[in-house]
């Protein structure tokens, strides 16, 4: 049977599934509603300047990684840097470094923290063997939970005798791993940790799950990267990936309605185009389903893409920067994260994770300039209300900018400064509210949800895989 697919989104995810059909020979065809590829790893340019508007610190491209091994089957050139140090982390009373080298790293926090130097040590080995199970289990990239035989099969094959020990942790927070190893009184330690978990995990160790926890801790050992340009040029690469093997590529296409056609679908863009196809990949936020589908067929799936649709994710507040190079300090790391708040908070500006483009970096700006990205967690409840989004914006500009500070004290000296809130990101990505932010990765809800339809409902199930979102892809 000859198959016709549409993928809807055209962000990592989407171009990614379009490049392999293309590859295996299907017809597929990618609708990407902005005008950029993408997604929130897309860009925009002002004047001379390219800003990656959203995930700038690269992983998985270390060899075996996922996106060394998408880019080693598709043959996709990406230029990109290893980080040794990963980047620098400003708490309010001490500076700390993230190394690269797992027992670099370990050594180098004992020293911070001498009084808890054999705490550490055991807490990061214990991290390091419990991802190291996990990371067993997902080379063969298995979909969980399994509904048909082959995925069974996958599944019962990455288990191992290892995978056993895991047991113990599946309903434990990232918290009690912390409190095993009397780390959670040592105040500076526990908001470097939450530093690192908000980012990839989009929660703090009190309610993130241990198991994947774990794995989104030592995921930075395994190899992290500064991807010149930024990480469009992943997306780029794959649209070209997927034009070069046959198929279509075209962006200002929002999909609007999907509706079921005999033994097919037929789908409608906002300007009135119809798209036939016999499958659909609908990269597109699971909150968006309820609108794209008809009420019958919103029926049969799954509950708890449903469920998942009710839940509040975050949202981002990001400003971005084109400043001269002699307006920055001299030995400026290209990623950190600024922690204003002595509390801990991580959300509001009180959390900041700031790029800056290398100095070689002629994608994102001319000789003798940089750009930079920051952003912070925000709850989009708190702006719903125009009045108070107004007021909100101007705040929150003014506290980033004081944090922004603490790295790059001319950071006023910049030639540009634009900022980026829920109303300018739900333009840009067709997120409902702004919603870019990732789900909490807790107990509850370990993992983000990708839903399959069958046209004769045989198969309305659906399979999870592990994401790192935000500024990890």
């Amino acid at each position: 049977m000859h198959k016709q697919v549409v993928v809807i989104g055209g962000g990592i995810g989407g171009l990614t599934a379009g490049a392999f059909l293309a590859k295996h020979d299907y017809e597929v065809t990618v609708l990407e509603a902005s005008r950029e590829w993408g997604g929130c790893a897309g860009k925009f340019q002002r004047h001379f300047y390219t800003f990656p508007v959203g995930a700038t610190l690269g992983m998985g491209f270390e060899r075996g990684g996922i996106h060394e091994r998408i880019g080693t089957y598709l043959g996709l050139e990406i230029e990109k840097i290893s980080l040794k140090k990963i980047m620098k982390v400003y708490l309010p009373h001490r500076t700390l470094i993230y190394h690269q080298d797992r027992y670099q790293h370990i050594s180098y926090l004992q020293k911070q923290f001498p009084h808890k130097a054999k705490n550490i040590r055991s807490f990061y080995e214990n991290v390091f063997r419990i991802a190291k199970e996990i990371r067993k289990l997902m080379q063969s990239l298995p979909v969980l939970p399994p509904l048909i035989v082959g995925e069974w099969s996958r599944l019962v094959s990455s288990l191992n005798f290892g995978s056993v020990k895991l047991l113990p942790y599946f309903h434990q927070s990232f918290s009690h791993l912390l409190k095993k190893h009397s780390l959670l009184d040592e105040t500076d330690f526990l908001h470097f940790i939450d530093g690192q978990l908000i980012d990839s995990m989009q929660t703090t160790s009190e309610n993130c799950s241990m198991l994947i926890g774990c794995l989104a801790l030592d995921i930075y050992h395994e190899g992290a990267f500064y991807v010149k340009g930024g990480l469009y040029k992943v997306a780029e690469a794959l649209q070209k990936s997927i034009k070069a093997n046959g198929g279509k590529t075209t962006l200002g296409r929002k999909v609007v309605k999907i509706e079921r056609d005999n033994d097919g679908w037929i789908l409608h863009d906002r300007r009135g185009n119809r798209y036939r196809a016999s499958d659909v990949v609908c990269n597109a936020p699971v909150q968006s389903l309820k609108s794209l589908l008809h009420d019958e067929d919103y029926q049969h799936i799954h509950k708890r893409a449903k469920e998942k649709g009710e839940i509040a994710q975050w949202g981002t507040f990001s400003m971005y920067f084109a400043i001269d190079e002699r307006d920055l300090p001299q030995k400026v790391e290209l990623f950190q994260q600024v922690l204003q708040s002595e509390q801990g908070e991580m959300t509001e500006g009180n959390h900041l994770f700031i790029s800056v483009s290398h100095p070689d970096d002629r994608f994102r700006a001319p000789e003798g300039k940089c750009t930079i990205t920051a952003s912070t967690h925000i709850e989009l409840s708190k702006w719903s209300n125009k009045e108070a989004y107004d007021i909100q914006k101007q705040v929150l500009e003014k506290k980033m900018i004081a944090g922004i500070k603490t790295v790059i004290p001319n950071i006023e000296e910049a030639e540009h400064q634009i900022s980026g809130a829920p109303k300018a990101w739900e333009r840009f990505t067709s997120r409902p509210n702004g919603g870019v932010g990732g789900f909490p990765q807790t107990l509850d809800m370990p993992c983000l949800t990708v839903f399959r339809i069958d046209p004769a409902y045989k198969d309305c199930g659906y399979a999870e895989i592990q994401c790192f979102q935000e500024r990890e892809l």
